[in-house]
């Protein structure tokens, strides 16, 4: 059963979500207290971010107790509750799966570091230096050597990301073992799936050659979609995943589509569904912190491309915001109409053939945070950042790029009302609230018929009464032009059009069907011109 086809998830961030004791921190007793405006929305599966314990080095992506929650968010009977209340409202929940690294605090790490002779050694990548340097010329996501020393083997341990997120030898068949009981563990209480973190990162080439050519661009084949990929997912399915009704997403670093169907395509299912990134280089070279000019045709050509490789034989994750990634109105819609570009931008994502991911806040239009000081930020990937782009940047250069790139951005507390800190909170937020609160909530949105909130709403209602939003097939018109998006679906002789102006000007076009014969079913103004409006979003329903 793919039910996940008919899926409109929503990621929750939980430490930034809603805060029920008043310490500052989102907690799952909040997620409760708002499980009720989730299914207002229409909203049918929630993707939680890491609750397990955790250090908190990577805000909860390194885990040092697979088996428990961490006390900032609550127990495990919360959980149990929460999960219950969730499906009593017909909400499905996908956890947050991190298994290509542990937190240096976990303790198979505390043991593998002291000798070469512990059992938990081989569970994670520890190698001898070559020549009085690090043992390869491999980089981490977060900037500089992916290596760090240990003095008490006298080794260096491998780190893809935070020198306090040691990597996980998949090589060694016990820490295969140790995660298919984690997977059971919480497929056992209820949950409906797994968003799998780095998922195409577990296989590291054997003997860890150089990689060759760019950082991490050099890694494909190496640490990137490596050797023993389909091994290690082909043994979680035949012996977790096939066994319960669930589904798999997996974020995929540079991934591409015919790599991405090697994974999920129908009859191999070694996942449901991948996350890719290559639309997210609209306005960024390969990264969001090498900034460029956002074009739509940066946007459109990766997102058709994937709509045309994966076809009937796999399936797209639609997405814009995540808890990685700048605010979506800031880097592809207009801060000056913000109404308008948000729910331009939700149409014209949501509506491709896939499963779309919204996430917490994008529905009422949420921007990017107002921080002016490095201080003010709490992520250790913009903090490595910073002390890395300093060394060839300005301080005034830095933080220009901090403020557009942070994931920091995506992250402040929700902003439920013009109360004290939004509504998120009674006591002092561990996160910096964004004081266009008073503006943008979600309070003044409910009450506001013409909110993104209610547009979200109404956009929803919409797919899950027509078919043709899910199962249609795709075809994109005009794909050369930076200006407009548009295009069809067709499924069982319905024909469905969309049509998005992605400019602060009106914008002439020749809509290529008769349109007096198609049903105006949505539209984000209460005109209607044969011309597009500002930031104009149309849906239009009729027959093939």
């Amino acid at each position: 059963m793919r039910w996940y086809k008919e899926s409109i998830v929503y990621q929750i961030y939980p430490r930034s979500f809603n805060d029920f004791n008043g310490d500052g921190i989102g907690d799952i007793r909040g997620i409760i207290e708002k499980l009720d405006y989730l299914k207002g929305l229409g909203v049918n599966t929630v993707w939680l971010s890491p609750i397990y314990d955790s250090p908190l080095d990577d805000m909860g992506y390194d885990i040092s107790n697979y088996y428990d929650i961490h006390k900032d968010y609550g127990t495990l009977d919360d959980f149990k509750e929460m999960l219950s209340k969730m499906h009593e409202r017909g909400i499905k929940l996908i956890m947050d799966l991190v298994v290509n690294h542990t937190s240096d605090e976990h303790p198979w790490f505390l043991e593998a570091k002291k000798s070469v002779d512990s059992p938990y050694h081989e569970y994670y990548i520890f190698r001898k230096g070559k020549n009085g340097k690090k043992p390869n010329n491999w980089k981490s996501f977060f900037g500089g050597s992916a290596w760090e020393y240990n003095e008490e083997t006298d080794e260096y341990f491998l780190h893809l990301f935070s020198k306090r997120q040691p990597d996980l030898n998949w090589e060694n068949p016990k820490v295969r073992e140790e995660v298919k009981n984690i997977l059971r563990f919480w497929l056992d209480l209820g949950v409906d799936g797994f968003r799998c973190d780095v998922i195409n990162l577990l296989s590291k080439k054997e003997g860890l050659p150089n990689a060759k050519g760019l950082p991490i661009l050099g890694a494909r084949g190496i640490y990137i979609d490596g050797p023993k990929m389909h091994d290690y997912l082909q043994e979680l399915k035949r012996d977790v995943f096939s066994k319960y009704d669930m589904f798999t997403v997996g974020e995929c670093v540079l991934i591409n589509s015919k790599t991405a169907l090697s994974y999920i395509e129908e009859g191999i299912d070694e996942l449901n569904m991948v996350f890719h990134f290559e639309h997210m280089n609209a306005d960024c070279f390969y990264t969001k912190w090498l900034p460029r000019k956002f074009k739509l045709r940066r946007l459109k050509k990766p997102l058709s491309k994937w709509q045309y490789d994966l076809g009937d034989k796999g399936w797209n994750s639609l997405f814009l915001e995540n808890h990685d990634q700048p605010r979506s109105i800031d880097r592809f819609g207009s801060l000056e109409y913000r109404n308008e570009s948000a729910k331009m931008l939700a149409t014209y994502i949501f509506s491709q053939k896939g499963t779309p991911y919204i996430y917490q806040g994008e529905e009422i239009g949420m921007t990017n945070a107002h921080y002016t000081t490095i201080e003010q930020y709490k992520d250790v990937e913009t903090l490595n950042m910073y002390k890395t782009l300093r060394r060839f940047f300005s301080e005034k250069k830095t933080m220009k790029m901090v403020q557009r790139a942070s994931r920091d951005n995506s992250r402040t507390p929700m902003q439920w009302n013009q109360n004290k800190n939004a509504g998120f909170s009674e006591g002092e937020p561990w996160l910096e609230v964004n004081p266009n609160y008073k503006d943008i909530n979600v309070s003044d949105s409910i009450k506001d018929e013409d909110s993104i909130l209610n547009y979200y709403k109404k956009y929803i209602a919409l797919r899950k009464k027509h078919p043709v939003f899910v199962f249609g097939d795709y075809r994109e018109h005009y794909p050369k032009s930076n200006k407009l998006a548009y295009y069809e679906r067709n499924y069982q002789g319905k024909k469905l059009l969309v049509i998005c102006n992605f400019t602060s000007k009106e914008l002439k076009f020749n809509p290529i069907y008769d349109l007096s014969k198609y049903k105006l079913i949505l539209n984000n103004y209460q005109e209607d011109e044969k011309h597009l409006l500002p930031y104009q979003a149309k849906i239009y329903l009729g027959e093939s």
